[in-house]
């Protein structure tokens, strides 16, 4: 495996058009990693807090068409 250092001298090398090729890229990944860490804590229960927050606040008639 490559070090950092070593990964971020070929990256800043890259031209313009393989250098946003690669952030598209990564931005991707990022991305897909952010929907499955979301996957886990929704399955486990830890966002269930939110949905107390908004049916309190719908009861209290906090809530705003949007």
């Amino acid at each position: 495996m490559m070090q950092v250092e070593q990964l971020q001298r070929e990256i800043e090398a890259l031209p313009p058009n393989e250098f946003m090729r690669l952030w598209q890229w990564l931005a991707e990944k990022e991305w897909e990693r952010w929907d499955q860490q979301l996957a886990v804590d929704v399955a486990a229960g830890r966002l269930d807090f939110l949905i107390e927050e908004a049916l309190s606040a719908k009861t209290q008639g906090k809530l705003r068409d949007l």
